[in-house]
């Protein structure tokens, strides 16, 4: 039985405490604030709850595994999740509108046909059954095995098989999203819908590998979720189920140092000098790749992405039938990625905005009020100004009409806040391990070069988002029970 020291209290870092409890280990978290879950939290005021972080849940068959495995019980028995339907309403520049039922490849075929017009929704169902191939190529290698030594073979290997383009005498493949929607959904719309699900965590999809296919093919394949009482009922969930595991959390505890002897990693030392070993340590990566050593303040790297997040307590009830995510696309798709990704990133005047509005009751004060939240990627570090509130709420106002007239009172989350309470520099937000592109989209391994030191959570294999999460702290938990000879899930 080995002594775990864990720094941070993040979705990752709790994964891999509860499986590293379950194994046998004595297994403390170190977290520097006052609370669990990371970026995953929640805003409450005058009878409104707000997700402040992810407001949904995609494959959530990682959390139903970590439940199975440190406890013998779904992961129903601790939270109620609900089925997202429609999967997501989408509104296009031109005011075109379409709901997108939830994991249904013919239902969403239909639903593009009758709104978009033949033959949109066939163009859509032959890119997710590609998109199926490169999922089935990435699968194992991107999030149920540790990133091993050969992983250049993940960065040469263009995963997504695209579909042979003539053009000016010459045959071409797509190598990016972008070129993906030009030359195979040629539609503007379609290729609002599938750039959308890069844009959303923050990548530009001028440059983004086609292998980035595989996020929309999650959602479709996989459904969207929720977690009714909000997301931060999953964080609590799996708190819980660390403290019945005896996981010992010290909060207020900020680590300022990772303690190494001979090449190995022997403890971690606390902002008032106090000194804890342990066998094994593992800490959060950082936006630098490294781990987090904590050794002073990380300027923002430029292009990291973040996010603008705006909670709307509105007076009125929630209109029957209303669809819980709506995505606003921009119309200005190049102003928007040029002041995202281009030279200078700034804010964009006018962004693509994610709309929530759950229809939880658990949420509002009572039936005649609402919870929206609407959120948009901005550059990390950037300073938020009001006429950059504004603008999301004038662009909601397109999914929402009488928007303005209903709030009440809003509360809004800036890269500032993001940075506060998760650590990472700038308020940046990392995306999920994406192969080719030269590994430019992949993180570094959950193995480190000092031996006993494990790296875990969103700056680490495999990368940003929920499921990634749970992911990075299996693995994190098989490397320390099994050792190098572990080769992931099966």
């Amino acid at each position: 039985m080995a002594g775990i020291a864990v720094i941070g209290a993040g979705m990752g870092a709790l994964t891999a405490a509860a499986r590293l409890a379950v194994a046998g280990h004595r297994v403390t978290v170190y977290e520097r604030t006052q609370t669990y879950g990371g970026a995953v939290r929640r805003f409450e005021r005058d009878g409104f709850g707000f997700d402040t972080g992810p407001g949904l849940l995609p494959l959530p068959a990682v959390y139903r595994d970590l439940f199975v495995k440190t406890g013998k019980e779904p992961l129903e028995a601790r939270v109620e999740l609900v089925q997202v339907d429609p999967s997501a309403r989408h509104v296009f520049a031109d005011g075109t509108e379409v709901a997108l039922p939830n994991a249904s490849r013919a239902g969403v075929v239909t639903a593009l046909d009758e709104a978009l017009g033949a033959p949109a929704g066939q163009r859509w169902g032959d890119f997710l059954v590609r998109a199926r191939e490169a999922w089935d190529r990435t699968r194992r290698p991107l999030l149920e095995e540790p990133l091993w030594d050969d992983w250049s073979v993940l960065a040469a290997r263009e995963p997504y098989p695209a579909v042979p383009h003539k053009r000016l005498l010459r045959t071409r493949r797509a190598g990016t999203l972008a070129e993906v929607g030009a030359w195979e959904l040629r539609d503007p719309r379609l290729t609002a819908l599938l750039e959308g699900h890069a844009l959303a965590y923050g990548l530009d999809p001028r440059v983004t590998p086609a292998s980035a296919a595989v996020l929309p093919y999650m959602e479709h394949a996989f459904g969207t979720w929720y977690v009714r009482g909000g997301m931060r009922e999953l964080a609590r969930a799996v708190h819980e189920r660390c403290l019945a595991r005896r996981v010992e959390f010290v909060f207020g505890a900020e680590v300022t140092r990772i303690l190494e002897k001979d090449g190995r990693a022997v403890g971690v030392e606390l902002a008032e000098g106090e000194v804890r070993e342990a066998d094994f340590v593992v800490a959060p990566g950082s936006a630098r790749g490294l781990p987090a050593r904590a050794d002073g303040e990380v300027a923002p790297q430029r292009g990291l992405p973040s996010r603008l997040t705006v909670l709307l307590a509105l007076r009125g009830a929630r209109p029957e039938g209303t669809a819980h995510r709506t995505v606003v696309h921009s119309v200005d798709r190049d102003g928007e990625l040029e002041s995202l990704f281009g030279t200078a990133p700034s804010v964009p005047t006018r962004p693509t905005v994610t709309v929530l509005r759950p229809g939880d009751p658990a949420l509002v004060p009572d039936g005649d009020h609402e919870a929206v939240t609407l959120g948009a990627v901005v550059p990390a570090g950037a300073e938020i100004h009001e006429e950059h509130v504004d603008a999301l709420v004038a662009v909601a106002e397109r999914a929402v009409p009488g928007l303005r007239d209903r709030v009440l009172w809003r509360e809004v989350r800036t890269p500032a806040d993001i940075a506060r309470e998760t650590g990472a520099a700038g308020g940046a937000i990392p995306a999920p391990a994406l192969a080719a592109a030269g590994g430019r989209l992949l993180h570094p391994a959950n193995s480190t070069g000092v031996q006993g030191l494990f790296t875990v959570g969103g700056w680490s294999h495999p990368g940003g988002g929920l499921p990634h999460a749970g992911m990075s702290g299996a693995l994190v938990s098989g490397l320390i029970v099994e050792g190098p000879r572990f080769r992931g899930s099966q």
